[in-house]
């Protein structure tokens, strides 16, 4: 097969860190890998386009480029897709759908656009094929073309992936609002806890004392394990027509047995100590996130724990690194709350983003008690949180020593970092 043009797109804020990940990956670099805004383009061959999508942690999907061209009308856009040898990729056997996204495009109706793609696709079969034509399929199609109209161009993809890649195959518990698998990956890069360029992880403890269904603890154990993060689910790129089963046996056996450099002595055995900690105030949340370890194979390389943040103390002998989605919204209180049984956990406290802002207020005493908390017990731990509130800092009343833009879906959020240090003697708690 001829080589191929990936486009693996990301959250905002996510692009440096995923150009590190391809590189960490597979050595690309240069004009072989390009830093775009939205994600990265990648210059590789059909089996590269597999082993993505089954390692990536940061990429939301891997697409093949199949058309690029200057596209001012819907014409434009019906050649450039008949032009593609769909029958290339998939059979009239298959169901397919059409996503279309635009910038600035100087087409006035995305939904006609969308169906001179379908009207393209399936005109081009009925020539091919001897006039037999795939069916369309919006709920679970075999196959997902992807159109991208720009001010003055137009690009198609395919989809390799089926399902976005945060979809990692473990997760069945989960909260009202469970932080996807790729925002906690970048968090952890951004963190410097994991350096995705090199494949490491820090030998420093991790913990999250609001964790919720378990996911940052969860993908911080895959990554210190070498587990893949599509280990455990299928991809579309299995139903196209260039997929060979014993290749892709290859890969898999291929990525399972490449481990990261890890700290010695960190994992591996059954008197390893555990180094990745999550506790939360509810216990239905902690059970979750149990069985959600278990599933994803790094249950005896996490502990687990119930338990108030405010009381907690520090679940290991040396200082680390504290990681967290704070809860946020009318209800954080009870976040904070010893004993307090809530319904669920840190998930249960998350509100859509327009109505935290009002909200946010009602967090004040929790967060003046946590960095209470945190400057007597935590003295000398790194803390790093991600919130869409801006005025987190003054809430805590802690400096912050860096923050990092990232986005949760349409939500501008924030990473924010505290060095923690002991309370001073003259201060007394909240």
């Amino acid at each position: 097969m001829t080589p191929l043009t990936l486009f693996l797109p990301c959250a905002a804020g996510v692009e440096d860190f995923l150009a590190d990940e391809v590189h960490g990956l597979t050595g690309l670099a240069g004009d072989s890998l390009l830093t775009l805004r939205g994600g990265v383009r990648v210059r590789g061959d059909w089996a590269l386009a597999l082993r993505l999508n089954l390692a990536s942690r940061l990429a939301q999907r891997v697409l093949i480029e199949l058309a690029h061209a200057p596209c001012q009308s819907e014409h434009d856009l019906y050649a450039l897709a008949a032009g593609v040898p769909w029958e290339d990729w998939f059979t009239p056997r298959h169901t397919f759908r059409v996503d279309l996204t635009a910038q600035a495009s100087p087409l006035q109706s995305l939904n006609f656009a969308t169906l001179r793609v379908k009207d393209a696709v399936a005109d081009r079969f009925r020539q091919q094929a001897g006039g037999v034509r795939p069916s369309i399929d919006t709920q679970r199609p075999d196959v997902r073309v992807q159109a991208h109209l720009s001010s003055t161009h137009a690009t198609l993809y395919i989809d390799t992936s089926g399902e976005p890649l945060f979809k990692r195959g473990w997760r069945q518990d989960k909260g009202d609002a469970p932080l996807k698998e790729t925002l906690a990956a970048a968090m952890l890069a951004a963190s410097g806890w994991w350096r995705p360029a090199t494949r490491e992880v820090s030998p420093l403890p991790l913990y999250d004392p609001c964790c919720g269904s378990g996911t940052i603890v969860i993908e911080a154990a895959q990554i210190a394990l070498g587990l893949p993060a599509g280990g455990q689910r299928r991809f579309a790129v299995e139903r196209l027509r260039p997929f060979d089963a014993a290749e892709w046996v290859a890969i898999k056996k291929e990525a399972t047995g490449s481990i990261p450099t890890k700290v010695e002595g960190q994992f591996g055995s059954e008197t390893a100590a555990v180094r990745i900690f999550g506790s939360d105030v509810a216990h239905r949340m902690v059970d979750f996130a149990q069985r959600n370890a278990e599933r994803a194979g790094v249950a005896a390389a996490v502990q687990l724990r119930g338990g108030d943040a405010l009381q907690r103390l520090p679940p290991a002998g040396q200082p680390g690194v504290l990681l967290m989605n704070p809860p946020y919204g009318e209800r954080i209180a009870a976040a904070g709350v010893a004993g307090h049984k809530a319904r669920g956990g840190r998930e249960a406290f998350q509100r859509d983003a327009g109505d935290a802002p009002a909200d946010f207020n009602a967090g004040d005493e929790f967060f003046q008690r946590l960095a209470a908390h945190w400057k007597t017990h935590y003295a000398g731990w790194t803390a790093w949180l991600l919130t869409p509130d801006l005025k987190l800092p003054g809430r805590l009343r802690l400096k912050e020593s860096r923050r990092v833009p990232l986005w949760n879906g349409p939500i501008e959020c924030r990473m924010f970092r505290f060095d923690l240090t002991a309370r001073r003697p003259a201060e007394s708690p909240q």
